[in-house]
């Protein structure tokens, strides 16, 4: 089944407290497309600038992943953003953030991505979220991401998208924030009643809980030593997610937690390196060896 991601495509500069890389491959829709195309094949629509690295794109067209949809704006640079980890590795400070053809980007979907059966609306406005949502044609399955920022600046845009949405994907602090709620059950529920018919709320080193009307459970995270760096997991927890969806062709409730467990398994790879190195290293079969250990170690 086809699916489509819109999201930001960004050169990255991360610190964590042992290493620091500078200008590394990243953004939303990145990380997304190449955990779903462990799954299916994913078309990434995106905006860079002329500074864009080719080896970047060509390391995408080599995972099979369709960039046909990615522009590059003449005379324009690409997003960027610069992070801190603290010690924990599980918070960090933003230190800079540029947006460059980010704040322009009006993505304009091919006649081939309009008939997109599965979408993923990756972090982005909430209005920009909704025109790409205006151009597809009958999508069975839409997932949008999203983060503190827009619920705080653009709320009532964000209500009516839920409305619009079948699916809704965010963090744990970003589901406190938008309900006024410090317990994630109850804040889980409000949400879904918002409009979404599931939500799911990814808590990092901690797993991911699932909510519908009549499913309620929590995946614990597959325990890694080997944290290294943290940038782009929920995003390719997303990716794992909606790409086991889309091969599957359903999202039916047994579909839906396997997807989930698959989306906490890349996201697992991805943290054991910076950028999407871990990931370049591993396949399907690796996922599957990993999904057996997982398996067994929720038997009891």
């Amino acid at each position: 089944m086809s699916l489509v991601v819109v999201g930001s495509v960004a050169l990255d500069s991360v610190e964590t407290p042992a290493e620091q890389r500078d200008d590394v491959l990243g953004g939303s829709a990145v990380y997304f497309a190449y955990a779903a195309s462990f799954f299916t094949k994913v078309h990434l629509v995106g905006a860079v600038g002329e500074d864009w690295p080719a080896e970047h794109t060509a390391l995408l067209v080599k995972r099979g992943i369709d960039t046909a949809g990615l522009q590059i704006v003449r005379g324009g640079q690409t997003f960027r953003w610069r992070g801190r980890y603290l010690p924990n590795m599980n918070d960090r400070e933003t230190l800079e953030v540029h947006l460059n053809v980010l704040d322009t980007f009006a993505p304009q979907l091919s006649e081939t991505q309009r008939r997109c059966e599965f979408l993923f609306l990756a972090n982005g406005t909430p209005l920009l979220q909704e025109q790409v949502l205006a151009q597809v044609t009958g999508p069975r399955l839409v997932v949008a991401d999203t983060m503190d920022l827009w619920i705080r600046t653009q709320h009532d845009e964000l209500m009516r998208l839920f409305k619009k949405i079948d699916g809704l994907v965010m963090n744990d602090a970003e589901a406190r924030l938008l309900t006024e709620d410090e317990n994630l059950v109850r804040a889980g529920h409000a949400i879904r009643e918002m409009g979404p018919q599931f939500v799911v709320i990814k808590k990092g080193e901690h797993g991911a809980m699932f909510f519908s009307e009549h499913e309620t459970y929590v995946l614990p995270a597959f325990p890694t030593p080997d944290v290294v760096d943290p940038t782009g997991a929920g995003d390719s927890f997303a990716g794992g997610m909606m790409g086991y969806l889309a091969a599957q062709g359903n999202f039916e409730p047994r579909t839906l937690k396997a997807a989930l467990a698959y989306g906490i398994l890349v996201a697992s790879y991805n943290v054991e390196d910076f950028s999407l190195e871990r990931l370049k290293q591993i396949e399907r079969a690796d996922l599957d060896r990993r999904l057996a250990a997982y398996r067994q170690m929720l038997n009891f």
